[in-house]
């Protein structure tokens, strides 16, 4: 049986997936359907056979068998064993089929690589226990790389590598090399946060180690003068750490580093990724959060001026990054400092309001409780009912929310109902914010 697919080109972009074939109107492309995958009804990549002797992409069948099920998708047959064998005779045809259509738009696919086996990774692992305990910088440094570029090659191959205990060992080579000189190695501790930075969760006995003052004197160093790369793993990396259940000992462990602060701060002042701005919120929210109301840490993010950074932020961050910072706001917002610094901000009212029932639920409480906290003083609510909170705050109670919001909701519509009638709305919570004067 043949199926009819049509060749078009791509918006003059290469082409991502083989298995997505080029449409043309004048063109037709004849795709058997035993080059298809069951499952995704795409071209495959990889075939694999089952113990039932039906073909499929590897990809969709790991994902299918790591959902729990067991039987087979086409058979329904109880499956027997999950062994994956490769179909080299049917890849070996789907190549020289995508090369005789070349003068249609079709890409070979390329021959897939070998999947990494556990023997593998634990052996690597054991050289590298080795290296480390001889010292061997430069052995151990060729080591991470294998896995490094083991787990570029397939999310499978990653998986393999975290399940076998990886980020445990690495976690530990690190301290190891750190402790001895970490500016002697530095090389080699770039390239171990590079693969620890996709491995998560790391364990106890992981964060354990990289929680150690010599650990995370290397990560700060390396999140203020690393490039750009090595930045990222860094704050992705003490962002898994600080998430742990002993993030108030390394918080305050990292009271003591010179840097910390500044180095987060300007990740999301001057941003490098949405990946390392989250992982910065994220890392902020951890340390402020264990640590006393008038902390040094809280004390110093404030004067560096978070508050404003992160108004800014939200103004045009994605749902992510604007639930991570209102998060770091409202946490902000239970210090008497963070309160004032807050209520000095000229965008904030509009911003929270704005952000209030569009981004998800989970923002529009947090939003509530750092309205709730900041309506303390009069000049506040008035600026809040110019704003349309009162409002919004209605919206709030026809649409519904948590039993804890709607208290809050309740309570600012009592302190706000008394100024309603008596104050003119003069900005419009749904326009830009251009005409509004920035604090800096």
């Amino acid at each position: 049986m043949i199926v009819s697919w049509r060749n078009r080109r791509a918006h003059n972009n290469k082409m991502k997936n083989n298995n997505r074939l080029c449409e043309d109107l004048d063109a037709e492309i004849n795709v058997p359907t035993h080059f298809r995958c069951p499952i995704s009804l795409d071209l495959m990549k990889d075939p694999v056979t089952l113990c039932t002797g039906i073909t499929y992409d590897r990809e969709n069948i790991e994902r299918w068998i790591e959902a729990g099920n067991e039987t087979c998708p086409f058979t329904k047959q109880v499956l027997e064993t999950f062994d994956l064998i490769p179909n080299h005779i049917l890849r070996r045809m789907i190549q020289d089929w995508c090369v005789q259509n070349r003068s249609l738009g079709v890409e070979r696919i390329p021959t897939p690589r070998i999947p990494v086996s556990q023997c593998e990774v634990s052996e690597v692992c054991s050289r590298i226990v080795g290296a480390t305990r001889r010292g061997d910088g430069k052995k151990c440094g060729e080591l991470v790389r294998k896995i490094k570029n083991w787990g570029k090659e397939s999310e499978r191959n990653k998986r393999c590598i975290m399940e076998n205990g990886t980020g445990c060992i690495l976690s530990a080579s690190f301290e190891s090399f750190a402790r001895d000189s970490f500016e002697k190695h530095i090389n080699l501790l770039v390239e171990i946060l590079l693969v620890l930075s996709w491995m998560s969760p790391l364990g106890k006995d992981g964060r354990s180690k990289l929680g150690t003052e010599s650990s995370l004197r290397c990560i700060i160093w390396l999140l203020r003068n690393g490039d750009l790369s090595g930045r990222q793993s860094a704050v992705l990396v003490l962002k898994e750490i600080l998430h742990s259940d002993d993030r108030r000992i390394i918080t305050n462990t990292l009271r003591a580093i010179e840097g910390v602060v500044e180095a987060l701060f300007f990740l999301i002042k001057e941003p490098i990724s949405p990946t390392a701005t989250k992982a910065s919120l994220m890392a902020i929210y951890c340390m402020i959060s264990s640590t006393t109301k008038n902390d040094m840490i809280t004390s110093r993010f404030l004067e560096m001026g978070l508050v404003g950074v992160i108004v800014e932020a939200i103004v045009e961050a994605d749902k992510s990054v604007c639930e991570k910072a209102l998060g770091v706001l409202d946490e902000i917002c239970n210090t008497e400092k963070g309160k004032e610094e807050a209520c000095n901000n000229a965008l904030i009212m509009a911003v929270l309001v704005k952000k209030v029932l569009r981004v998800s639920e989970w923002a529009t409480e947090l939003s509530v409780s750092i309205l709730w906290k900041l309506c303390d003083e009069e000049s506040v609510r008035i600026e809040a009912i110019q704003v349309g909170t009162f409002k919004k705050l209605l919206v709030i109670l026809q649409v519904g929310c948590g039993e804890g919001t709607k208290e809050k909701v309740k309570e600012l519509l009592k302190l706000l109902n008394v100024y309603n009638n008596r104050v003119d709305c003069c900005v419009d919570s749904s326009m830009g914010f251009k005409y509004l004067k920035k604090p800096f």
